[in-house]
């Protein structure tokens, strides 16, 4: 018989004699596994990182941990090899709730606008009220406009014509008794209904903790509210104080109970469905 194996080895190739894959498991938390290389037999209790891959915590029935590479079939469960891998992150799920606390409608396609309207007076207010309620204005079909101020309004009304389908809710800063504000919104007609707050601005009613402070501070009359809030907080312009005031809110918990409630009822009124 000569030296030579003429048939090389029978076996390879077959496929009793391939090596098969560990299969993948997840390392998921409390599934205990064993190092194949050491023994050591834990629970997994985390995960780390290092510049050369990524590793496993292991905490065994002594409250021992140990860090432990994922590599390919380095551990066992019930003494077959498995490759570990971090589990999938779970989706985040859908918030039932919108900003404003309302129930959220998914895969929303926003109604056609209604004739009716709610009017603020400036772009802060327009913005702050679309950061809150722009889920409930689109399932209403209700577009918020800004007046650039108050003293447009009666301009506007009479351009408008308010009417039973064309209903018109105001939004006014610092509606208090004997203010400018409350005498240029009385006597508007039935189809008119002006809330308001009693802040002198609207970033005033976004409350303190959200933005960050203790508390808005004093600004005398004459001066600048914006320009005097900033200066005394250290916010740089109105403009980058308006960015700090407008990031700060999320969810209605962010607004001052006044204007959430103004804001509440005048989204009521312009949906209220007009009398036959």
């Amino acid at each position: 018989m000569s030296g030579r194996d003429d048939y090389g080895d029978i076996f390879s190739g077959h496929a009793r004699a391939a090596k098969r894959a560990a299969p993948t498991v997840a390392a998921e938390p409390d599934l205990v596994v064993e190092d194949a290389a050491s023994g050591f037999c834990g629970a997994v209790v985390g995960f780390d990182r290092g510049y050369d891959g990524e590793f496993v915590k292991l905490e065994d029935a002594r409250g021992a941990v140990r860090l432990f590479a994922m590599r390919e079939a380095a551990f066992l469960i019930d003494g077959a090899p498995v490759t570990l891998v971090r589990p999938a992150a779970a989706a985040p799920e859908r918030s039932t709730r919108s900003a404003s606390g309302s129930t959220r409608v998914h895969g929303l396609r926003a109604r056609v606008a209604r004739s009716s309207r709610i009017w603020v007076e400036g772009v802060h207010d327009a913005a702050l009220v679309e950061r809150v309620w722009g889920h409930d204005l689109r399932v209403e079909g209700v577009v918020v406009e800004h007046l650039e101020g108050l003293d447009n309004l009666a301009a506007r009304l009479t351009e408008f014509g308010p009417g039973p389908g064309s209903r018109v809710g105001v939004l006014v800063d610092h509606l208090v008794t004997g203010s400018k504000e409350t005498h240029l919104t009385t006597g508007l007609g039935p189809h008119v209904l002006v809330t308001g707050h009693p802040f002198i601005d609207v970033w005033q009613a976004v409350r303190p903790a959200a933005v960050g402070i203790a508390a808005w501070p004093e600004v005398p009359r004459g001066e600048d509210w914006k320009t005097g809030v900033c200066r005394r907080l250290g916010w740089g312009t109105p403009q980058q104080g308006w960015r700090r005031v407008y990031e700060s809110v999320e969810t209605f918990r962010d607004l001052e109970a006044p204007l959430i409630g103004a804001v509440e009822r005048l989204i009521d009124f312009v949906t209220e469905p007009a009398e036959p």
